[in-house]
């Protein structure tokens, strides 16, 4: 499966079969450590909260979640960009499955407690990518922030 993955990552363009519903869960795990690792700093609060994610999502035990996130984080130094996990996840789930991995991007780069500006910027074009309004993006972030 992550063979399938990082051949899309080498030639997106000529990708056109739909992903099953494992690749999405991978990509969006790829996502959520790309978003942890932001600020260059890959915190044990940060895996324990991706795990956490991963384990609720997909009906995980906690030794299963951490196999996958351990897998997600293959594949994010496999992806070249960004915008190419978003552009899976934008064709995989719908607006109530992005706006959940928005939830769960702003509760891992706040598992820290630092707020970072880099992690804030990829979030805000994740919101973009994903064509979530400005005024919805804030009442998400919210949500986490408080």
């Amino acid at each position: 499966m992550l063979e399938r993955l990082r051949a899309f990552f080498r030639n997106p363009s000529g990708y056109h079969t739909p992903l099953p519903a494992s690749d999405a869960a991978h990509a969006m795990g790829a996502l959520l450590v790309r978003a942890a690792k932001a600020d260059h700093a890959y915190v044990f609060e940060e895996i324990a909260a991706i795990d956490k994610v991963l384990a609720k999502r997909h009906g995980l035990n906690p030794v299963a979640a951490a196999k996958m996130r351990a897998e997600c984080e293959l594949l994010e130094r496999a992806i070249p960009e960004t915008q190419d996990v978003t552009v899976i996840l934008d064709s995989a789930i719908n607006t109530e499955e992005k706006e959940a991995v928005l939830l769960a991007l702003w509760e891992i780069v706040h598992a820290d407690g630092t707020k970072h500006a880099v992690e804030d910027a990829l979030l805000h074009r994740v919101e973009d990518l994903f064509g979530v309004t400005a005024e919805r993006a804030r009442q998400l972030q919210k949500q986490v922030t408080g």
